[in-house]
């Protein structure tokens, strides 16, 4: 330091360092939850990737707090993906339709968006504060495009409402929006590598829809087919015609059987499975409808549908059981309580336990940081011994609930003393179970040779008695969660959306989250478990103590500031004053 140019050295190798870090690229990501760390599932899909992918997020411009947050944290996270790609990600930040002045035009654009996926909300805000109310139309959402495939929207929200703390008889829920953004933010990566990985994917998984035994194939599948439709192989399978092939289908679907399954029938899912075939089973075990008890105008009695499959589900591991679940948070239901003076129906929604609301219970992968999803009177599913089975629960009730075992009597007014709140005394019933491992056969040790000889010359394939590979199953315990309601005015509406309710639960979300689980072999899913611990202030106490840490964030270092100059040079006065 006491050389003439010290200091014009030490200038000269502070720009070589700068200008040298310029090359390197290097990043450490210091938090608890890896909040800015990229999956290595997610690196390797940029291997396969030969060409630039677009990304065009719609959130932008004068947006609301909460969304500019999850607008800033979807480009920290697209620009840290465009790093580890090697820039094979080109991304542009556009509120479509900002360049057109008519309106018809704008118009015929958003409903082209629409069809691709792409949501768009209209916000209404509104700050004490400053007594600022904002109405405006926000598009939540991303496309995500290439070569000349058909793109693929992501929606940057989550699927998941979080709320505060309520009473589920008293209160009425609000909605925590932090903990929402925060969990949407949790969820980017998979959402990104998801869209990537389906449209660089050389082969599309094949979805088969079984039919043969009074499965329904009209408007109320409606929503089933078209949302897996876009993003698989789908085909119907005639179970009665021949045997499912496990190297040809993925996937296959038993949604709302009404009929019994014969023993040939099992057999040929038996084998399926034995082959390393996956299977989503949607079973409503006793038969409710909402259209009975209507015709009733009272109550009827569900009864068991006997569909003679408790045997292999009871062989995989789970069993139905013929009750009816009901809890005290559910859905609202419409209904007749009066009539006016002009004699017209005079309606209201009443709470309806038999419409119970489900969410997971643990982090499994498949239902984390999603909503509540619907169900349409379900029973309640039990695991039972089953070697080499892991079982996990995916949707449990909430904390008051009861089940009503059979014959279940199905009553517009099933809650009606303190004696039947106080009968609520369940909680987290399972209604949807994962199976995984090397199932056992139905049919080992059962079978004449001449059934076992019959079974190779169908399929081609000796008669297993164990799974020759680990084999994944998924069974709910209603399968109304995979249906849609059809109306006269409307015709059929989404999954999870009842008439009349004007809201849509998350139960299109969890379907398919269940097929992505089951055909996912790429570790993207893994993606799904992050969870960002949202660290936020104490509102009232920052409003209460706001003068108290401006002066201590904005004075006290200008005054600490000062103070050090003013030593420094009392300091130097007094070592050059003599």
């Amino acid at each position: 330091m006491n050389y003439k140019y010290s200091w014009a050295i030490l200038i000269i190798v502070f720009i070589a360092l700068v200008y040298a870090s310029s090359f390197v690229d290097y990043r450490l990501d210091l938090t608890a939850e890896k909040r800015f760390s990229i999956n290595t599932s997610t690196k390797q899909l940029f291997n396969q990737v030969d060409d630039v992918i677009k990304v065009q997020v719609f959130l932008t411009g004068d947006l609301p707090a909460d969304y500019k947050k999850l607008s800033l944290a979807t480009k920290d996270f697209l620009e840290e993906l465009k790093q580890v790609s090697n820039n094979k990600i080109e991304i542009s930040f556009e509120k479509p339709g900002d360049d057109l002045t008519d309106d018809t035009a704008k118009a015929m654009l958003y409903d082209s968006l629409a069809h691709l996926g792409v949501v768009f909300e209209r916000s209404e805000v509104s700050e004490k504060s400053n007594e600022k109310e904002t109405n405006q139309l926000i598009i939540p959402s991303a496309l995500v495009t290439y070569k000349d495939k058909r793109p693929i929207a992501v929606d940057l929200r989550s699927s998941k409402k979080i709320y505060k703390q309520y009473n589920v008889v008293n209160d009425i829920p609000q909605e925590d929006v932090e903990a929402t953004r925060n969990a949407a933010e949790a969820l980017l990566e998979f959402k990104f590598a998801s869209a990537i990985n389906k449209l660089t994917r050389t082969v599309v998984p094949v979805i088969a829809y079984t039919v043969g035994n009074g499965e329904p194939i009209d408007r109320t599948v409606n929503d089933l087919g078209e949302s897996l439709r876009t993003e698989y192989r789908l085909g119907i399978f005639d179970l009665k015609a021949a045997y499912p092939d496990a190297s040809k289908v993925d996937v296959l679907l038993i949604v709302k059987p009404t009929t019994p399954f014969s023993d040939e029938d099992k057999l040929k899912l038996d084998q399926y499975v034995m082959n390393g075939g996956k299977i989503i089973w949607c079973i409503d075990k006793l038969h409710a409808e909402l259209d009975s008890l209507m015709r009733s105008k009272s109550e009827y009695t569900a009864y068991d549908r006997g569909l003679n499959i408790d045997d292999i589900l009871f062989k995989y591991g789970v069993r139905i059981n013929g009750d009816l679940l009901q809890d005290l948070n559910c859905s609202k239901l419409p209904l007749v309580i009066g009539y006016n003076p002009d004699k017209s129906p005079r309606m209201q929604r009443v709470p309806w336990p038999y419409y119970p609301l489900l969410a997971g219970v643990n982090n499994n992968p498949i239902s984390k940081n999603l909503d509540k999803v619907l169900p349409i009177f379900p029973s309640s599913i039990d695991t039972v011994k089953a070697e080499g089975i892991n079982k996990t629960i995916l949707l449990a009730s909430d904390s008051n609930s009861r089940v009503l075992g059979s014959p279940a009597l199905v009553s517009a007014n099933s809650v009606k003393t303190e004696e039947d709140f106080r009968s609520f005394t369940r909680s987290y019933v399972p209604v949807v179970v994962l199976l995984e491992g090397k199932f056992k056969s139905l049919f080992a040790n059962r079978l004449t040779t001449n059934v076992t000889d019959s079974v190779e010359k169908a399929t081609g394939k000796p008669f297993q008695s164990r799974g020759s590979r680990d084999s994944k199953q998924i069974v709910m315990a209603d399968a109304d969660i995979v249906t849609n309601a059809v109306t006269q005015t409307n015709g059929p509406l989404s999954m999870g959306e009842l008439p009349f309710e004007n809201y849509r639960f998350a139960n299109r979300e969890f379907l398919l989250n269940c097929i992505d689980y089951l055909v996912s072999n790429n570790g993207i899913f893994e993606t799904r478990n992050k969870e960002f611990t949202l660290r936020l202030l104490d509102k009232k106490k920052v409003a209460a103590e706001r003068t108290e840490w401006q002066l201590v964030n904005i004075v006290a270092p200008i005054a600490m500031l000062i103070l050090i100059g003013l030593f420094l040079q009392w300091q130097r006065k007094r070592k050059y004053a003599l």
